[in-house]
């Protein structure tokens, strides 16, 4: 499972400018107070809070301003209407394709989603359509040159019951199940560890490649999906050089 070719996609979030950096806290502020508004505000007693709460800290997002978006969850933030969704569809070359939302109108996202798709070579499907090629997972991703004792960072990470472990490049990609990812990661924070991703995502079973065309229009339906205000993630299979 492990070595998904995930890391390219992640190197290509973190190079982004200030602009679309402050985007992704917007987002993810918003998603702080809704799930704090609906689930509680202490994280504690708030399990998918404390996970949301790893997801910020992995994207750099400093602690005052986590705690600030949840104590604006008291009052601030309507989270009536607010739900997940799954979209499905194919990029260009047949790529699949998954995009998780949160949103408070279903029609507009549904409608913005599809136009990207059409604009960039692909098309949304039904539900279904290509999730079967994809297992959910818990992604735990470490500086290896922070963490330089690979075998330490391994034990630690089997121990609290990861099911695999890799060393890729300049990372460690530690693999969990849905139901073990929280253990997993918190059993690590406690050991000192800090992450560059730490979250649950759809791993795909098998990859793809795409000819130096298709794979331009694969980047801009990434990117554009990526800038759209409601989305929270995007999965595809397609194998990135």
């Amino acid at each position: 499972m492990a070595g998904h070719s995930k890391w390219a996609n992640i190197k290509h979030k973190k190079e982004k400018t200030d602009a679309q950096k402050a985007k992704i806290f917007t987002k993810l502020g918003r998603e702080l107070m809704v799930v704090a508004r609906l689930y509680g505000p202490d994280p504690e007693a708030n399990p998918k809070l404390r996970d949301v709460i790893a997801k910020a800290k992995a994207n750099n997002m400093p602690m005052d301003k986590i705690m600030g978006f949840i104590k604006k969850a008291a009052g601030e933030i309507d989270t009536t209407g607010y739900e997940d969704i799954t979209y499905e569809g194919y990029g260009p070359g047949g790529v699949a394709v998954i995009v998780e939302a949160m949103t408070n109108n279903r029609n507009r996202t549904a409608g913005e989603i599809r136009h990207i798709f059409d604009k960039n070579g692909g098309n949304l499907g039904q539900t279904g359509c290509v999730s079967w090629m994809f297992s959910r997972k818990g992604v735990i991703i470490i500086d290896k040159e922070s963490f330089p004792d690979e075998d330490f960072v391994m034990e630690k990470a089997l121990e609290y019951g990861a099911e695999d472990f890799s060393s890729e490049n300049d990372i460690y990609e530690i693999i969990t199940s849905p139901e073990d990812f929280s253990r997993v990661r918190e059993g690590l924070e406690r050991d000192g560890f800090t992450f560059i991703r730490a979250q649950i995502e759809m791993i795909p079973q098998t990859t793809v490649k795409l000819s130096e065309e298709d794979a331009q229009k694969m980047r801009r339906l990434i990117d554009m999906l990526e800038d759209n205000d409601d989305v929270k993630e995007v999965y595809h299979n397609w194998e990135e050089e």
